[in-house]
């Protein structure tokens, strides 16, 4: 009973921090670029992992290791980075929900690769989400539809990253604790985003006003949004299912919609709300047992 209370409460926390992550990463795209923006969210949470959860080190296997690394590129690395290249050319909200095409991802990822069992309606809610996933690419706003299209794909990439992701954790690092897996993950990530950060010049314009505002936006994206997020998201795996924890991604939307709108004066057109919607029933399929 307490696991399936700890499991919603996760649940809610995620969907909140998660949606907001959206709107904070357009604000820190205004001072720095997609790739800047990328490493430097990894590097602001890997500090903060490696400071309260250098002592969980030892504890991770020697044959673990493979599956941390492998977790740290599906799960993070490289999502972060379609992630802020993506927002530099579509709205959040668009984003947030085609990102809720992640359960069916890892639903799709769980039948494929991990032995998962499938009912018919999940399959039915895989179909109904690629269609509105189409509806929100194909439809979506600004001067440049093609453009757009590309860029939205990166976000439905992302996507799936993180369906594969969620079933290495479930069935590969169950045993163990949340905090050592986020921490392993960062570890492996760290150099290579710092590489990655130092070849973009950044260090040349870190004292840039502009760069300076974008850097406070980027802190609380690394600490509270990656690295804190990581390990409860991880926590919210191991107490629940693959499917379940995916579902986050429900409450994303709304949370990154009600923001964008707010902030960055963001809106959907009537074809993009219904995509979206379409998509939430697809989500809403896939994930019934």
């Amino acid at each position: 009973m307490e696991n399936n209370s700890t499991k919603w409460y996760l649940l809610g926390f995620l969907g909140c921090v998660w949606g907001s992550s959206f709107i904070l990463m357009q604000f820190g795209l205004q001072g720095v670029s997609s790739i800047q923006l990328g490493s430097l969210r990894i590097l602001f949470a890997g500090l903060f992992l490696i400071v309260v959860g250098f002592k969980q080190i030892p504890k991770i296997p020697l044959y673990k290791w493979k599956y941390i690394a492998l977790t740290s590129v599906c799960g993070t690395f490289i999502p972060v980075y379609l992630f802020a290249t993506a927002l530099s050319k579509i709205d959040g909200s668009v984003s947030a929900i085609l990102n809720s095409l992640t359960p069916l991802n890892t639903l799709l990822a769980g039948l494929l690769f991990f032995g998962m069992d499938v009912q018919r309606r999940q399959f039915f809610g895989v179909f109904i989400g690629f269609i509105g996933c189409a509806l929100l690419v194909l439809f979506g706003g600004g001067e440049n539809t093609t453009e757009n299209y590309y860029y939205a794909i990166l976000i439905v990439i992302a996507s799936i990253f993180y369906g594969v992701n969620v079933n290495l954790i479930k069935k590969y690092l169950s045993d163990l604790k949340p905090l050592t897996i986020s921490t392993g993950n960062f570890i492996v990530m760290f150099i290579p985003a710092l590489v990655i950060l130092y070849s973009t010049g950044f260090f040349d314009i870190i004292h840039e006003e502009k760069v300076q505002t974008s850097l406070s936006y980027i802190v609380v994206l690394g600490i509270v949004g990656t690295g804190l997020s990581n390990i409860l998201f991880f926590k919210l795996i191991q107490v629940s299912s693959p499917v379940f924890a995916s579902s986050v991604t429900y409450i994303i939307p709304v949370v990154a919609i009600m923001l964008g709108y707010l902030f960055m004066n963001e809106s959907l057109s009537i074809v993009q709300g219904l995509g979206a919607l379409v998509v939430l029933v697809g989500v809403y399929f896939s994930s019934k047992k």
